[in-house]
């Protein structure tokens, strides 16, 4: 199984994960001409993606999805409320399919078994995803305000955790966002912070994962040495394995994970 986010930030998120059967999408919010410049740049035809999974409306995560379903034959998974939201019913199709998913109950792609679950985001019906392939789990958590003991625990005996690090508190309350956007990305339908990650390595995070991917990082309230210093005195002080550590980037693909 090979795993790479595309891209990850307020200009588009994008995560591609190959399986031997199935190649899917998380999300598809950046332009489809980057996107398939992105995929072509790790090895992958942009035609042979056979679903994508969106997690909600909010166009950095699903402004590619009409022209997709368009040009390519595929399967598209979404929430009824992000469905509706999107209003996905003018879409026009080339054989592509437009599925409703209901948290919590999984379902299959191919080899892969996925499932949905709730998270509290300022959207109409948000989600996150797990997928579990012969015993591997990947999970990718972005755009939550809070790790509540049901969230944090859908996180638990994943192999690779992607896992949202928007920004740094002080950054953000100095920073030149207006009053009104800072309190919603700190509230809990918001972002998580770089504190927030590290509270949840300290409180919550099992220490299973061999690969720690910390996302969604803010180009104006964060910096990636930040994040990556936060999360690591917080390994430390849990006295845990870090694995490896990556920070996402919103302009070029991660490298691919191999499991």
């Amino acid at each position: 199984m090979t795993v790479s986010v595309l891209g990850s930030g307020s200009r588009g998120n994008c995560t591609f994960i190959r399986t031997d059967e199935v190649r899917l999408l998380i999300d598809a919010g950046m332009g489809h001409r980057e996107l398939s410049r992105r995929l072509e740049s790790i090895g992958e035809d942009p035609e042979g993606v056979d679903a994508i999974l969106v997690t909600h409306e909010h166009t950095d995560h699903s402004g590619a999805l009409r022209t997709l379903v368009k040009d390519f034959s595929l399967k598209a998974y979404l929430s009824s409320g992000t469905i509706a939201a999107l209003k996905t019913d003018e879409y026009e199709m080339n054989g592509s399919e437009i599925i409703p998913i209901l948290p919590d109950v999984p379902f299959t792609v191919g080899d892969a078994e996925v499932r949905a679950f709730r998270v509290p985001h300022d959207a109409a019906e948000p989600v996150a995803f797990t997928i579990n392939v012969t015993g591997l789990k990947i999970t990718q958590l972005t755009d939550v305000g809070w790790l509540s003991e049901t969230v944090a625990g859908q996180l638990r005996e994943s192999d690779v955790l992607i896992l949202e690090s928007n920004h740094d508190l002080e950054m953000l309350r100095s920073g030149p966002y207006p009053w009104n956007l800072k309190q919603r990305l700190m509230s809990r339908h918001g972002h998580l912070s770089n504190t927030a990650v590290a509270q949840f390595i300290r409180d919550q995070y099992d220490g299973r994962a061999r690969h720690l991917v910390l996302a969604h990082l803010s180009s104006t309230n964060n910096h990636p040495e930040i994040a990556k210093q936060e999360a690591m005195r917080a390994i430390r002080f849990r006295g845990l394995n870090p694995g490896q550590l990556y920070i996402t980037n919103q302009d070029v693909p991660s490298p691919p994970i191999w499991l």
